[in-house]
């Protein structure tokens, strides 16, 4: 087997290479970045400009699974230009992939595994959401992913099975969110955000590229949620960073006013509440090795303060 993979630089895609590697998988990947083309016998780079429609062809050779992580950053602030980026970076890029795998003499691809998030789902502190459920958020990222989503459906058109991963609050001590949430908290300043009640559904970065390698090898279909088991409130996730990284909690909640002022409508990525549930996945047999949230923080801070990155760069 071969992978090809859009955005295997970034954090959840090097995390993804890792895995591939470790079970002997050779990957391809596409970047919009000549000057990050490797080129070796299971890690081989090409070119490609979505905003062009531009594609390497050659990145299919071989190839019998694809896996999607391509889109501009949601946490930038929303102006209107922006929000047009990471609308259109997912669109364009699914768009180029599928445009490219046509003109290519690859048959042999079977699966689509592209990101999505959890940002579908509505704001609630009380509603409970999994992969059935039918409401879909009313603003920007409802919208993005919706759209998102029936833009990788259209791969099944090839014949190709398709899976959607809508993924949560991803843990990293190497990027992502939680460094900055652990910076203030480090420094004796940190404090729940808003009320503190808001659900936050989250997922080891281990747990996540695992899951992304499950579903290659098994071919699955439809929509799955890429969160743990346990599911807790921004107050509870605070504390237990809090406890991990041996520091006090002393002031008082981060004024939910105060962030809108300073983020606009971007705040909703703190203030939001999304309870999801992962169960589907655990149905088809996959395992999270990290369930638990003072369990997940206790492997990603240990192994920074032993001296051993969290997640090593392929």
């Amino acid at each position: 087997m071969k992978v090809l993979i859009t955005g295997a630089t970034g954090l959840v895609g090097q995390a993804i290479v890792k895995v591939l590697h470790q079970k002997g998988i050779p990957v391809n990947y596409l970047t919009t970045s000549k000057d990050k083309i490797d080129s070796s016998e299971d890690f081989q780079g090409f070119y490609w400009n979505p905003n062009k429609g531009e594609i390497d062809l050659e990145c299919f050779r071989d190839v019998q699974a694809i896996i999607n992580l391509a889109g501009a950053s949601i946490a930038k602030r929303w102006t209107p230009k922006h929000k047009k980026r990471v609308l259109s970076s997912r669109i364009n890029s699914l768009q180029t992939l599928k445009n490219g795998l046509e003109r290519s003499n690859n048959r042999e691809v079977e699966c689509l595994v592209s990101a999505s998030a959890i940002g579908i789902y509505p704001d609630s502190v009380c509603d409970y959401y999994d992969e059935e459920t039918n409401k879909v958020d009313d603003g920007f990222l409802g919208e993005v992913v919706t759209k998102w989503e029936a833009e990788a459906n259209t791969f099944q058109s090839l014949g190709l099975d398709v899976a959607k991963i809508r993924i949560g609050l991803v843990l990293s001590a190497d990027g992502g969110a939680l460094p900055k949430m652990a910076f203030p908290v480090k420094n004796f300043i940190g404090a729940p955000i808003g009320t503190g009640d808001q659900w936050q559904s989250w997922v080891h970065i281990e747990d996540l590229a695992q899951m992304f390698v499950f579903a290659v090898e098994n071919n699955l279909k439809g929509v799955y949620n890429a969160v743990a088991p346990n599911p807790v409130t921004n107050t509870k996730l605070t504390k237990e960073l809090a406890r991990v990284l041996d520091r006090p909690l002393w002031l008082p909640n981060v004024p939910a006013f105060l962030l809108k002022a300073i983020l606009g409508k971007m705040s909703t990525l703190l203030l939001a509440s999304q309870r999801v549930s992962g169960k589907k996945i655990e149905e088809e047999g996959f395992t999270f090795q990290y369930a638990n949230i003072c369990q997940a923080l206790k492997n990603l801070y240990a192994s920074q303060e032993e001296g051993i990155p969290a997640s090593i760069e392929a």
